[in-house]
C-alpha cells in the first residue's frame, strides 16, 4: 500500500488557513483506495473546519442495480447517529423547562417497568440515554430487527420488562436500542409531537437540513438516496431497506454529507446556528459530558486515557484532544461521525455496505492529518484486521455445517417431540414443525425474518440456518428436555461476527401445550 501524501503545509507556524485543509485530491485517493480495499460501492465523506466547509463529496455507486452515482447530496440511512438529534431534541425540552434529564421515566410513562422495581422507579431520562440500565448487549433488538416484524413503541415499553439484567443498574456500559426508541416516546409524551414532526421543524428546519428525513418513508426525493449492500460469497448484492418507524429514534435518519455538515458546524459553534442560539451551551456541554465509563485501549498513535459515553455521543481523548463521536449501522449501510471541538474540526464518512472498516480507516486518515500525525496506513491495517477476524470466524462456522453435515442421518432421541408451539415472554411464538421437504422448520410469528431450517447438531443441539441469507445471524438452538420430551430451547448466534441485534441469547422459550398453556 502506498503511503498517503498528506500537506505538510499544516505543519508550517502561520500558515493560511487554506494551506490548513486537507487537500480534495489527497481525500480523493484515500477514498478510493478504501472503495477497492473493503469492497465498497459508494462512500460520501464530509469535512468542516473553523465554521468553514472543507469538503463535500459522494464517491463510487449508490445502488448496484441501477448504477447511479454517490453524490455529496445523497441520502444514505445513518443510522444511530441519528440518537445525538434525539438527545439534542431532549436538549431543547430541557431548555424549555418542560423536563430535567434526571426526571424519572413514569413520570411521563407511568406503565414503564423494567426487570425490578427499585429500578423502574428510580430510571431516569439520563439513563434511557447512557447505555447503563443493567441489561445486556443489544438487550430485546430482535423486537425491532431484523425488519418485518410486528412490534410497536407500545410493545417495547411493555416488553421490556422481561429481559433479565446482566450487571447491576448504572455500574456496567451495554449498547442498548429500546431505551431510545422509549426516548422518542418520552418526547411526544412532553412536546405533544411525534418524534419525526418535531425532528424537522425544531432541528432540521432551523439548521437548513432540507433534503435529510426522519425516516426512509418521509424522503421527498427517493431517487438520490443509496441502497443498503451485503456481500454474499465475496460479490455485493443490493439488500431489502429497512422502513419500519419504531427505530426512528435510534436509528432512522436519512441524510447526506452536505446537511451533516452543517449538523457539525452547528454542534462545533456551541448550538448557535446564524446568530441563534437554538440549543443553550449549557446543554449542549451535557450532551458531550461523561455519563457512562466504557473501555479503553491505550494504544499509539492517539494514546487514549479515557472513553465514555456522553448524552448520544461516545467520547474520548486523541492525542490530548477530546474527540466526540457515534457510528451507526444498518444492514447494508454504516456510518460514523466524528468532532474535535478543539480544532472546530467535523467529519463524516457514510457508507453503503456494512464493512465499518471503510469508514473507520478513512476518518482516521484525516483526522490524523489534522492532529499533525504521521500516515499510519489505516487501511492496510484494517485490512489485514478484517482477514484475520473473518478467517477466524469462518472456521468456526465451516465447523458447525461440517458437524451438522456428518450428523445428517443422526435423529436426536428426542427429535419426535421437537414439533410445536414455543412462546417467549417478549419475542412471543415461534412453530416449530416438519416442512414439505421432510426438515424441521423453524418460524417466528412476529418477525417472519426469522424463519429458517433446524438441522441437527450434536447431543441436544440444533442449528438453524435462516433463509434470508443477507442476515449473516444463524444460530445455535439448544433444547431443554425434562421429562424425556423437549419442553423449551435457549439460542445463541454460531459466528461471533453475528450482529449484537441479533439478540437470541436473551430468548428463552418454553412450549406450549394443547391448552395454551407452557410447561
Amino acid at each position: 500500500m502506498k503511503k498517503i501524501a498528506f500537506i505538510t503545509l499544516l505543519f508550517f507556524s502561520g500558515s493560511s488557513l487554506s494551506a490548513q485543509q486537507i487537500a480534495e485530491n489527497t481525500v480523493d485517493s484515500l477514498v478510493q483506495k478504501a472503495l477497492s480495499a473493503f469492497n465498497v460501492p459508494g462512500i460520501a465523506v464530509g469535512i468542516v473546519k473553523d465554521n468553514q466547509v472543507i469538503l463535500a463529496k459522494g464517491y463510487g455507486i449508490a445502488d448496484l442495480n441501477r448504477k447511479n452515482k454517490v453524490y455529496a447530496s445523497t441520502n444514505f440511512g445513518i443510522a444511530s447517529n441519528s440518537k445525538a438529534f434525539t438527545t439534542s431534541a431532549l436538549a431543547i425540552l430541557v431548555d424549555e423547562g418542560k423536563i430535567n434529564w434526571d426526571d424519572r421515566v413514569q413520570k411521563y410513562i407511568p406503565e414503564f417497568k423494567l426487570y425490578n422495581d427499585y429500578v423502574s422507579q428510580n430510571f431516569t431520562i439520563r439513563d434511557l440515554l447512557t447505555h447503563r440500565s443493567g441489561l445486556g448487549l443489544g438487550a430485546g433488538d430482535l423486537m425491532i430487527w431484523p425488519d418485518g416484524h410486528d412490534f410497536s413503541p407500545k410493545d417495547i415499553v411493555h416488553n421490556i420488562q422481561f429481559l433479565k439484567p446482566t450487571s447491576d443498574f448504572r455500574t456496567k456500559y451495554d449498547y442498548d436500542n429500546l431505551l431510545y426508541i422509549i426516548a422518542g416516546e418520552v418526547l411526544e409524551k412532553v412536546s405533544g409531537q411525534q418524534w419525526q414532526e418535531f425532528i424537522q421543524q425544531r432541528i432540521f428546519k432551523p439548521l437548513e437540513m432540507n433534503h435529510s428525513a426522519p425516516n426512509w418513508n418521509l424522503l421527498m426525493d427517493r431517487d438520490d438516496v443509496i441502497s443498503p449492500h451485503v456481500p454474499i460469497d465475496g460479490k455485493n448484492q443490493v439488500s431489502t431497506r429497512y422502513t419500519n418507524t419504531i427505530l426512528d429514534a435510534a436509528g432512522g435518519i436519512y441524510s447526506n454529507v452536505e446537511d451533516l455538515n452543517k449538523w457539525m458546524i452547528f454542534h462545533l459553534n456551541n448550538g448557535e446556528h446564524q446568530g441563534k442560539q437554538l440549543i443553550s451551551k449549557k446543554q449542549l456541554k451535557e450532551l458531550t459530558s461523561p455519563q457512562t465509563i466504557m473501555p479503553v485501549r491505550t494504544t499509539a498513535p492517539y494514546h487514549s486515557l479515557f472513553k465514555n459515553y456522553g448524552l448520544g455521543f461516545v467520547l474520548t481523548d486523541v492525542a490530548g484532544k477530546l474527540e466526540v463521536s457515534h457510528t451507526g449501522g444498518l444492514e447494508g449501510i454504516v456510518t460514523q461521525i466524528v468532532m474535535i471541538p478543539q480544532l472546530k474540526l467535523g467529519i463524516v464518512v457514510l457508507t453503503n455496505q456494512q464493512e465499518g472498516a471503510a469508514f473507520t480507516a478513512i476518518s482516521n486518515s484525516i483526522k490524523d492529518f489534522y492532529l499533525g500525525i504521521p500516515d499510519q496506513h489505516w487501511i492496510t491495517t484494517y485490512q489485514d484486521l478484517i482477514a484475520k477476524n473473518n478467517a477466524d470466524a469462518d472456521l468456526i462456522t465451516q465447523k458447525t455445517w461440517q458437524i451438522v453435515d456428518e450428523h445428517k442421518n443422526i435423529k436426536n432421541q428426542h427429535h419426535q417431540t421437537i414439533e410445536g408451539t414455543y412462546n417467549d415472554n417478549w419475542l412471543g411464538e415461534v412453530d416449530i414443525h416438519m416442512n414439505k421437504n421432510g426438515q424441521l422448520e423453524f418460524i417466528s410469528k412476529r418477525s417472519p425474518q426469522l424463519t429458517g431450517e433446524l438441522f441437527y447438531y450434536q447431543d441436544n443441539t440444533y442449528a438453524v440456518k435462516w433463509y434470508n441469507r443477507f442476515m449473516y445471524a444463524d444460530a445455535f438452538v439448544y433444547m431443554d428436555i425434562q421429562d424425556n420430551q423437549v419442553a423449551g430451547f435457549t439460542m445463541k448466534p454460531i459466528s461471533p461476527q453475528t450482529d449484537f441485534s441479533f439478540d437470541f441469547q436473551d430468548l428463552n422459550f418454553k412450549k406450549q401445550t394443547n391448552n395454551g398453556t407452557k410447561k
